[in-house]
């Protein structure tokens, strides 16, 4: 039997939604053909914007559907750039903590490299928690010069969450743009886009939905200038034939996430227990890597101590258990997370990381036997090192 420990990484599709899809992929029609066929493709996907901004709370014209998270954040973080340096090339700081995920960080760091944005990276406490006091005071002492403001809502390795609402809070006061991403709190916890946000990124497979479609939720009153020239959609902000069944997949696959996560989130929290509980009674010098601070219920995420987390990977799956070593992987070459180095720990703690994440049907059977399994494995991965 296997188990998948790795939901954080790309979740199961729901059955009902692959049904579904399979159907709408056998229509034909381009959303953007004035035909019945083409103008019932356009009724799908304007039913799937309903259906998405029901779910987040935002306004159907608000819905702007794309590719997945990377697409979402860089057309957030470029198009928000563009727009607030077009008319006052002085505005160019971009704000954003160093623990986001590639996604976000890669456009920043381009933007710095080839359109001379300067990047004020916030730092974070040993649980990986944003200081916000530092962002309070950055933006007092920088009026007028700031762009944007992007962090995400959930750390894709850790799992812990930022405050939002106090960032938005500290935003209004100088009129500055906040983005978030998004993706790794979808379907996790409670999100929504509430009043103050200008954009959050999106993807459907974090959610049981297909892989390759995503939305970017954007304010109304938010000026972005689009990275893509030609074939304009989707408020011209983006282009090319719209994706009409993956809208409505994800449409739905958010729907399905969100009523379950209402429905079993005590559920999640007591597995997520047991499975911290767990690895520290087995591994006591195993270290829970957010600590005590606020995260999703569904991820934990541990340094181990003279292990690779490639090894210990590597040796689960031997096991038939598939986990996440939740940091970067060239080439077979174990390398130390972007994230705990940030934090603060050392180049040898940010390689021995394990990130297990839990799913809408992980059971209680499933985390018992990662943990029966866990001390041979971690004996094993001691004994080989951190060279593998």
């Amino acid at each position: 039997m296997s188990i998948y420990l790795d939901h954080a990484s790309t979740t199961a599709i729901y059955p009902m939604v692959v049904e579904r899809l399979a159907e709408d992929l056998l229509k034909l029609g381009n959303p953007s053909s004035i035909h019945t066929m083409g103008q019932t493709a356009r009724g799908m996907l304007e039913g799937a914007r309903e259906d998405l901004a029901r779910v987040v709370g935002c306004d159907r014209q608000e819905v702007i559907f794309t590719s997945g998270g990377t697409e979402s954040d860089n057309l957030a973080i470029k198009g928000l750039y563009w727009a607030a340096t077009n008319d006052n090339p002085d505005r160019n700081i971009i704000v954003s903590a160093y623990t986001e995920h590639h996604a976000v960080i890669d456009p920043i760091e381009w933007l710095e490299k080839y359109q001379g944005a300067k990047v004020h990276w916030l730092s974070v406490d040993e649980r990986g928690v944003v200081n916000l006091d530092e962002l309070a005071i950055f933006l007092d002492d920088n009026q007028g010069k700031v762009a944007l403001i992007s962090l995400m809502w959930s750390n894709n390795e850790t799992g812990v969450l930022t405050d939002l609402r106090r960032v938005v809070d500290l935003a209004k006061i100088h009129s500055i743009p906040v983005h978030t991403d998004a993706v790794a709190a979808f379907g996790h916890t409670d999100v929504n886009f509430f009043p103050g946000l200008t954009a959050m990124s999106l993807s459907a497979h974090k959610v049981g939905g297909p892989v390759g479609v995503g939305a970017l939720i954007v304010s109304r009153d938010a000026k972005l200038t689009s990275i893509q020239q030609g074939g304009g959609q989707e408020r011209d902000l983006r282009g090319g034939t719209m994706n009409a069944a993956g809208a409505r997949a994800f449409a739905s696959a958010a729907r399905l996430s969100k009523s379950k996560l209402s429905t079993d989130g005590w559920a999640r929290h007591d597995l997520l227990n047991q499975l911290t509980t767990g690895v520290t009674r087995a591994i006591p010098s195993a270290r829970f890597s957010r600590g005590s601070a606020p995260g999703v219920p569904d991820l934990a995420h541990f340094t181990f101590p003279g292990c690779s987390g490639d090894s210990m990977l590597y040796l689960f799956d031997q096991h038939n258990i598939a986990v996440s070593t939740g940091s970067a992987c060239t080439a077979g070459v174990a390398r130390a997370s972007h994230v705990l180095l940030t934090m603060g720990r050392s180049e040898e703690e940010a390689t021995g990381t394990l990130r297990i994440s839990i799913g809408r049907d992980t059971t209680k059977a499933e985390i018992d036997e990662f943990l029966k399994v866990l001390p041979e494995v971690h004996a094993a991965a001691l004994k080989a090192g951190l060279t593998a």
